[in-house]
């Protein structure tokens, strides 16, 4: 029997194209001879639909495109497509996340998702009703035991502690199932891909069935989907894999598929680079934009955007705006036009001087008396912030902010400064990653993408005369370390204390990081490529007060 797996990038909401692309890779699969093909989960309505599921209209609608689609189908393999469905039950959540099959040319079973995941960025909870029971769909003479995503996350063999009280995949085998397989959209994060390969391949072993698992690639809103579709056959072995961060229709068999490799290029940069220019490209078409525009400083974090947005959307829809201030170095300006050149971006270049002197002559009065301090500086960042959406709003153009997850985390940035904008490409990568890529990509390409000046010389906003980001921050090796132990690991200070970290610094780090969460909630969506960003799983406070640098002072 052969399985297509049909890696789509759908559009949350979007019925009427994600029909188009499901029967686009239905048809291809068929030429292919497949015998079954399988979608993402809710990949008729795009995954994550969030509240879209509380319209109850949206919703019967999706129905009426299955209906649809599957008359369009008639002589093409049984297709298997997740969409939301209503929950017929006076009692429960109003919906099941629901694989349904469509054949010969009407909807046939439905199975429905076990699992329910309401962790980091999920809250299935809140629309789904979980089912319990083993789910068979006889085709061909085989059992095939289907299961969307979250049910194949609980294997008591692989995890030291299992979220769920049981496993609808042992229910599946129990019931005979002799192939599992999984409607998943699973969003990236870095070394997230091994893992789960690695699960894939113990449930094929432990229960001695092929597993196949389809992934929904591309990005909607913070998350990026990876794809990377696989099989297994009954011995664990992977027999079949769908591309990385592109859209694919894999078909394999799982009886007949020979071994194949382990998954190649998984170093972090490489993944980081690949996740970010997807999400980039299709957060910016699925909006309804063609342009972007970047602020360039001369700094890494400027530089690394730049190339990311000239790969995700071409060079020719890239604006670069260099906004020089009395401050700004002499390389930082040749460093940005230099990127800009070597990437093919058309610049601007307009010199804020005027405006600071204009905004000082304003506030003279108001300021009389009170020396100069941070106070001038945000209105240095809230000048460009100014420039770049005006020329946002004149271009018709996004605005891509360049701040990485270091800055963010501590709150070095300005409200309506440079935190001005539509999508926080590097959001969620640390300064010491942002680096790593970058100098990936330089040798990616075999060349200086990102000016090697740009690399070597001491991070700076240039916002006052020899400032450096070191005069306000620990190194970032250290804070970096910090930072990833706490957000996301959920260390406590005395915890990180204990791991050798002077216990003033990470008070004072802890500290910044909970001080400036009014400052993440007012921030643009940025790209989830870590275990824990500052996105739609982050649901910390912002009026709270807890010691979170609780344990320092008697580790001192």
């Amino acid at each position: 029997m052969k399985i297509a797996l049909l890696q789509i990038n759908p559009i949350v909401g979007d019925l009427a194209g994600n029909t188009r692309l499901i029967a686009d890779a239905a048809r291809a699969a068929g030429r292919q001879g497949a015998d079954l093909a399988v979608t993402p989960e809710l990949a008729l309505v795009g995954y994550l639909p969030r509240d879209l599921l509380l319209d109850a209209s949206f919703v019967a609608r999706a129905w009426d495109a299955a209906a649809e689609m599957a008359r369009e189908l008639v002589g093409q393999p049984p297709v298997l497509v997740g969409l939301p469905e209503p929950n017929p039950s006076d009692v429960g959540r109003p919906l099941f996340n629901t694989a349904l099959l469509l054949r010969e040319g009407g909807t046939d079973q439905r199975f429905r998702k076990a699992l329910l995941p309401t962790y980091d960025v999920f809250d299935e909870d809140r629309y789904f009703e979980p089912f319990s029971g083993a789910q068979i769909l006889e085709l061909g003479g085989r059992r095939i035991g289907i299961s969307i995503c979250e049910d194949v996350w609980n294997d008591r063999d692989f995890w030291k502690r299992r979220r769920y009280h049981h496993d609808p995949i042992e229910e599946l085998v129990g019931a005979g199932a002799q192939a599992i397989v999984n409607l998943s959209a699973s969003p990236f994060t870095v070394g997230k891909q091994r893992l789960r390969e690695d699960m894939l391949a113990s449930m094929a072993r432990r229960h001695h069935v092929p597993v196949l698992y389809v992934n929904q690639v591309g990005g909607n809103d913070d998350l990026v989907f990876d794809g990377r579709s696989t099989a297994f056959n009954h011995d664990g072995l992977p027999i079949a894999r769908g591309r990385s961060f592109e859209a694919d229709v894999v078909v394999c068999d799982p009886d007949r598929g020979a071994p194949i490799g382990p998954a190649t290029d998984l170093r972090a940069e490489s993944e980081i680079w690949r996740a970010l220019v997807l999400g980039t490209r299709d957060y910016v078409r699925k909006c309804g934009f063609t342009r972007v525009v970047v602020g360039l400083s001369g700094g890494v974090d400027s530089a690394l955007t730049a190339a990311i947005a000239a790969e995700a959307v071409g060079p020719s829809h890239v604006l670069g705006v260099l906004m020089p201030s009395p401050y700004s170095s002499r390389g930082s300006i040749d460093d940005s036009l230099q990127l800009s050149a070597t990437l093919g971006i058309e610049t601007l270049t307009l010199p804020i001087e005027q405006a600071m002197r204009a905004m000082e002559h304003t506030l003279a009065g108001a300021f009389a008396g009170a020396p100069p301090d941070v106070t001038e500086e945000n209105i240095q960042a809230r000048i460009r912030g100014n420039l770049l959406m005006a020329l946002s709003n004149k271009r018709g153009a996004l605005l891509l902010t360049t701040g990485n997850k270091s800055e963010i985390a501590v709150g070095y940035c300005t409200l309506y400064g440079d935190m001005s904008g539509g999508l926080a490409v590097i959001a969620d990568v640390p300064k010491t990653m942002v680096y790593r890529v970058a100098r990936g990509l330089n040798e990616t390409r075999g060349r200086a993408v990102v000016p090697e000046p740009t690399l070597t010389k001491a991070p700076s906003a240039e916002l006052r005369p020899n400032q450096t980001d070191q005069d306000t921050l620990p190194p970032y090796e250290i804070l970096d370390d910090i930072l990833q132990r706490h957000i996301e690991q959920h260390q406590p200070a005395d915890a990180i204390v204990a791991a050798g970290f002077d216990p003033v610094t990470v008070r004072r780090v802890l500290d910044m990081v909970h001080r400036a969460e009014f400052k993440r909630k007012q921030a643009a969506p940025g790209l989830k490529v870590t275990d824990r960003a500052f996105g739609t799983g982050w649901r910390m406070p912002i009026a709270a007060k807890a010691d979170f640098s609780a344990g320092c002072s008697r580790l001192q």
